[in-house]
């Protein structure tokens, strides 16, 4: 079994397509951002962007797939969740987040019609079937401080209110910002102004808004020019604003993007990202991306981390063939593209390989590295 768990190259350097063991992917079609993570009826629930009937994005309208799980390593697939299929949404049902209220499943979701973003929401009592508000889309205007791009609306219960954090961009200021939304009812909803911002950026995207032990904590992927980051900070929320105490790129990459953050019922911070294979179009014709291993975000001692959840530790490993340690620090082989390089202090390493996908934790989860091989 393990010999055949570490054949993630086969001998012409092409990436073996084998369905991973312990990170999901649907049994057909594209997979990329996480969204509406959340426990509900006993399960976590994984929502996902999907293109059901192919294998490469943009021939088809985005849909959210659907799965669950009790353990995070085994999976159920179930029927998309969200089509695109009113005239506010035709062009997709686009990333974002869930929430439960008065035991019904709310998924908010960005519209896209005609190149225009919006917000809507559909609920369930089951969470397995979905019916769309009849008054959608819920958010349908676009404040000054935004921009076209306004989207990925991240819904939770904070300081008394539901708040709604839609990311966007300041195109004048050369900035990406987050909006602020409240509601009393997850369906009328005003606009509170900046929550927080980035400079010298494009837009957000991806946030992740939950409440974290006496504090709170924020994540978002900024999109620069031609490059990006996801900052996960942790700190205060006050009069619509967040102020960050600790900000740090815990995640790396290089192959993991668009990770989500939701509190389970045991109070653990869980982020699951998105394995990519947006960078082996044409290089692969079947998807081969996945989500990741979920982590469990902590802040100790001033120090944000990110290592899996106890549920999947057993998985860990402290080596790869893949994984090559170096007098610097160590290397990842990848088939067809550069290594990835890291240089620095090794105080502890542990890895989880789950056949082409290879996920690394520095010192404890204070770095992390992943790579499809």
């Amino acid at each position: 079994m393990e010999k055949e768990r570490n054949a993630g190259i086969n001998e012409t350097g092409v990436i073996d397509t084998e369905i991973p063991e312990y990170h999901y992917r649907p049994s057909k079609g594209w997979i990329n951002d996480p969204n509406g993570l959340v426990q509900f009826r006993g399960y976590y629930q994984i929502f996902y962007q999907h293109a059901p009937n192919y294998e490469t994005p943009w021939h088809e309208s985005m849909h959210w797939g659907h799965a669950r799980t009790k353990n995070f390593i085994d999976y159920e697939e179930f029927p998309v969740a969200l089509y695109p299929d009113k005239d506010y949404d035709k062009d997709g049902c686009w990333s974002g987040t869930a929430i439960v209220k008065d035991d019904t499943l709310y998924l908010f979701y960005a519209c896209v019609r005609d190149g225009r973003q919006t917000i809507g929401v559909a609920f369930s009592s089951d969470g397995i079937n979905f019916e769309k508000y009849d008054g959608n889309p819920v958010i349908d205007e676009i404040p000054p401080e935004g921009s076209k791009d306004f989207r990925d609306p991240a819904v939770c219960y904070a300081d008394g209110r539901y708040r709604c954090v839609i990311a966007s961009g300041n195109r004048e200021k050369g900035s990406a910002v987050l909006l602020l939304y409240d509601s009393t009812d997850l369906l009328d909803w005003k606009y509170r102004g900046v929550m927080r911002e980035w400079e010298n950026a494009e837009y957000a995207e991806c946030p992740s808004f939950i409440r974290f032990g006496d504090k709170y904590l924020l994540s978002a992927s900024v999109c620069r020019k031609d490059s990006h980051s996801f900052s996960i900070s942790v700190g205060s929320f006050e009069n619509g604003c967040f102020t960050a105490e600790c900000e740090s790129e815990t995640d790396k990459g290089p192959d993991r993007y668009a990770g989500q953050i939701f509190a389970d019922e045991k109070g653990r911070a869980i982020m699951i990202s998105w394995i990519p294979g947006w960078n082996y179009a044409g290089y692969r014709q079947k998807d081969i991306g996945c989500m990741s291993a979920p982590c469990e975000i902590t802040y100790e001692g001033g120090i944000i981390r990110s290592f899996p959840v106890s549920e999947v530790r057993k998985l860990l490993k402290d080596n790869d063939p893949a994984l090559i340690k170096t007098p610097e620090g160590f290397r990842i082989k990848r088939a067809g593209r550069d290594d990835v390089i890291y240089r620095g202090e090794i105080k502890s390493l542990h890895c989880l390989r789950d056949k082409y996908t290879l996920e690394v934790y520095l010192n404890g989860g204070e770095e992390v590295y992943t790579a499809l091989l």
